[in-house]
């Protein structure tokens, strides 16, 4: 916190400071001594009628009073991860949406509005990176009357956590009243590692989701156009580098009937995004799934890349724990919001 040179704590930031990162110190109404104080760090996302909008890397907001503050200054952007690969948020945002792309989509300035009758949240949201060349509200209005004329509800996909993210649009959803839905976490490592934990287990490699594949995979009743998704972007023969964009590859692992562990892997340049690592829950903790995703690995690896990325829930202990046995990281957070509801409960449709 921000100590003075007669060693009082001081407030060092004011209203003028909306949209910096900045750590702070408040009052708490707890009678404990030792838990008098809380510290907060984050990004200040307003500082409206005597209180601040404080966002976390993590997208929580936090509420608190101009009158409880006790200290605070501005402090350097997030600092960048110390393993695995460098990489902007833009950068991995890009990348991860060219791996579930849409099948309809329309530029709203430089938002791009995506659509696949409902398959997946990535390929069903605004992906709001740049200006959309209106004002918020106007903006937010022509993304929910496109949504609806789909019959869809409307999602605007952001991320916190990281040096170029979006917590003051998370902050204006909110006040708007968007809900915050799903959030997750984006990790990277590098890749090669992956490749190296290979074990004894027989891995298919295909271009298609076949049948098995298909039964294994979480989502039931998969439709042509999660197919569409799922295979979207694959240049077929000659593969990254072809000429034809990302590269998307199918791993399975023989079972009995439906496979035993599946994944999906999309290579785009340097980066090779991991997906649907699915196994059998009879067969858990036997090492599939990092069989599954070091043949992938190796194959992402021959076709050029050198960088990993994943998507992981911050429920899901057990992904959690094997991503980070093969070095991978957090990089930031990604939420998806939802339009408010309608007056009487309903979600906007076009007539």
């Amino acid at each position: 916190m921000e100590i003075s040179a007669k060693g009082r704590l001081e407030v060092r930031i004011t209203a003028a400071d909306v949209g910096k990162r900045v750590s702070i110190r408040c009052l708490t109404e707890s009678s404990i001594p030792e838990e008098k104080f809380t510290d907060t760090v984050g990004v200040l996302t307003s500082w409206d009628d005597g209180v601040l909008l404080i966002t976390r890397k993590d997208g929580e907001s936090v509420r608190i009073a101009e009158s409880a503050l006790v200290a605070g200054k501005t402090v350097p952007p997030a600092p960048a991860r110390r393993r695995g690969p460098a990489a902007p948020y833009e950068e991995l945002a890009r990348v991860l949406a060219r791996a579930w792309r849409p099948v309809e989509s329309e530029r709203l300035g430089e938002w791009e509005l995506r659509a696949a009758s409902g398959f997946t949240r990535r390929a069903n949201s605004v992906l709001p990176l740049g200006d959309p060349g209106l004002p918020l509200d106007a903006a937010l209005s022509a993304v929910r009357r496109w949504y609806g004329e789909r019959g869809l509800p409307a999602y605007v996909q952001t991320a916190t956590g990281a040096e170029g993210t979006q917590e003051p649009l998370c902050a204006e959803l909110e006040r708007r009243g968007w809900v915050r839905e799903v959030s997750a976490e984006v990790w990277t490592g590098a890749l090669a590692p992956v490749a190296d934990r290979a074990e004894g287990a027989d891995v298919t490699l295909s271009r298609d989701a076949d049948e098995g594949w298909l039964a294994r995979y979480g989502r039931k009743g998969v439709s042509e156009v999660a197919l569409r998704v799922l295979a979207g972007g694959s240049p077929g023969p000659g593969g990254a580098g072809s000429g034809g964009g990302p590269s998307v590859w199918f791993a399975s692992v023989p079972g009995d009937g439906a496979p035993a562990a599946i994944g999906r892997c999309v290579v785009d340049g340097r980066w090779a995004s991991f997906a649907a690592v699915e196994v059998d829950p009879a067969v858990r903790r036997r090492g599939l799934a990092t069989t599954v995703m070091a043949a992938l690995a190796g194959r992402a690896l021959a076709e050029g890349a050198s960088a990993a990325c994943l998507q992981v829930e911050r429920d899901n202990a057990g992904a959690r724990a094997l991503y980070a046995g093969t070095g991978f990281a957090a990089h930031h957070a990604y939420h998806h919001y939802r339009e408010p509801a309608a007056p009487g409960g309903e979600q906007y449709r076009s007539p």
